[in-house]
């Protein structure tokens, strides 16, 4: 029986083609100013056509991988259409109005970043779900965040952080039970090897957040105890603020998840407490399922803003408000409209026809082999530990940003390098673990992604625009690479038999590099 050898590029063809994918989509959206779905359309036309015409893969061939990219994605685009369902109903039914009204009575801005790192890691850990939190939580401490007159950018990277540590290092999530999977290594090895390079970089990030805290507390800064007053009282105008209606959609949801309940079950049924509450307060079965549909509409906070400054006495008197000045009550109406006219399905198609469009282009990248073809050959010029994790590093950084998905960013890396992981001493955990340190916590940072177009959708930042303060997916990358230079927390040997040893020598025996 004959083995038919997959037809690959040339090297000078793979690296030619990839300057033309990053110098189409990077003159889209830094020259022309566009949204990323057409530069990444038009990118993954000039990987098809190469791949047709110069490598001679056949569109079949190519149509099978993008589908099998699409399927593999289902269950993150389904969740996707899921949470704007439910942050639409949330919203309308008091839930996140709720959460952040109490949350102003418990957090000051001294303490907010640290306890926002803390309580997003303790959610996603429970959980398993970044997006859970983003479209949650997230969504709430924002708020919070702009009464206490902290930037949101800076709050979704801490929020960011905290979230990803959990989806990272919970058994529950998808990515930790994929990067083993994928690797040749087994869910609670893989847990706890990650646990050397996860946990000095969450401490640094907790250091971070407290020093930044300094900053914000004792009243400095932006920080004013009226806009507190004035966001509080322009919600409670607007929504029922009762701890019943917060609590009752987030236990379900959360009970769920720790039942271990899917993720998409779990979503809807936090749906349907969340519109049975707001018919429960008034609202008909119509605007329960528009709130689904379209996502929440401000009503009190809209007719604030809109109104002219002297026109606000009486219409602030027609609600109840009193003892805030008519200035500050424009300002924070505005703040409070933009914050909470949001959700619905429709709010998630930009982010679904994103990421539909992005694995497309990594299912034509994949299909005609131009990552491997780049990366094999420095994988036989390696001679450290230190000197793999960053080849791992790279491959699954520029997986998610030419691939364009999370979970390919994963997969892609994991099988190029399983078999030749397999020819050394190496664990097998020491490939999965730095297939979550770059390619789960980088994904949330590239606009085109399912994490960086749902976490900006989610939390109304851009991705460009937050992803400097994502501090535990920066640095995570790189503390995996300090690390495994020096020598700290490298696993050798087998499964089961696998142990930390201080050593960095490491090559990998060139006939593997044809194996079929």
């Amino acid at each position: 029986m004959t083995v038919t050898k997959a037809k690959k590029p040339s090297f000078v063809v793979a690296l030619a083609t990839f300057i033309c994918i990053a110098g189409t989509i990077s003159f889209g959206l830094l020259k022309l100013g566009l949204d990323a779905h057409v530069p990444i359309a038009v990118a993954a036309a000039i990987a098809a056509l190469v791949g047709k015409f110069v490598v001679g893969i056949t569109w079949e061939e190519m149509e099978a991988a993008i589908c099998n990219a699409i399927s593999s994605s289902i269950g993150a685009l389904l969740i996707l259409i899921a949470i704007g369902m439910l942050v639409g109903s949330w919203v309308q039914a008091g839930v996140v109005p709720g959460l952040i009204y109490y949350g102003f009575d418990v957090l000051s801005p001294g303490i907010f970043l640290f306890a926002t790192l803390i309580l997003c890691s303790i959610i996603s850990l429970a959980t398993g779900s970044s997006w859970g939190v983003g479209g949650t939580a997230g969504v709430a401490l924002i708020g919070i965040a702009a009464g206490l007159g902290i930037p949101a950018p800076l709050t979704a990277g801490i929020i960011i952080s905290g979230a990803y540590f959990g989806d990272k290092m919970s058994p529950l999530s998808d990515t930790t039970n994929l990067a083993p999977a994928v690797s040749g290594s087994n869910l609670f090895d893989h847990i706890r090897a990650m646990m050397w390079t996860t946990t000095p970089s969450y401490i640094i990030v907790a250091i971070i957040t407290i020093v930044l805290g300094f900053s914000y507390s004792g009243g400095a800064g932006s920080f004013d105890p009226s806009r507190i007053d004035a966001f509080q009282k322009i919600l409670a105008a607007e929504f029922s603020i009762n701890p019943l209606y917060v609590a009752i959609p987030t236990i379900t949801v959360l009970g769920l998840a720790l039942l271990k309940c899917p993720a998409l079950p779990s979503m809807m049924a936090g749906t349907a407490a969340a519109s049975a509450l707001a018919m429960f307060q008034g609202k008909t079965l119509a605007e329960a399922l528009t709130a689904i549909h379209y996502g929440y509409e401000s009503t009190v906070a809209t007719k604030l803003s809109e109104a002219a400054v002297e026109e606000l006495p009486a219409i602030m008197g027609e609600f109840g408000i009193t003892g805030i000045s008519p200035e500050t009550v424009h300002e924070i109406s505005s703040l409070v409209t933009e914050l909470l006219n949001r959700g619905g399905l429709d709010s998630m198609m930009w982010s679904l026809s994103l990421i539909m469009i992005a694995l497309v282009l990594g299912g034509v990248m994949e299909s005609c082999h131009y990552l491997d073809v780049l990366l094999n050959p420095m994988l036989y010029k390696i001679r450290s530990v230190g000197g793999f994790v960053t080849l791992v590093v790279t491959s699954c950084f520029v997986s998610n940003i030419f691939l364009g998905d999370q979970y390919l960013a994963i997969v892609v890396p994991g099988r190029m390098f399983k078999m030749a992981v397999a020819k050394t001493e190496l664990s097998p955990r020491m490939l999965s673990r730095t297939l979550e340190d770059c390619g789960t916590m980088t994904a949330v940072l590239v606009p085109w992604t399912g994490c960086g177009a749902f976490q900006s959708s989610a939390l109304g930042v851009p991705t460009l625009t937050y992803a400097p303060y994502c501090f535990l997916n920066i640095i995570n990358p790189f503390m995996a690479i300090l690390l495994a230079s020096l020598g700290i927390g490298n696993y050798w040997g087998k499964n089961g038999a696998d142990r930390v040893e201080k050593r960095t020598a490491l090559t990998f025996p060139r006939e593997e590099e044809e194996a079929a």
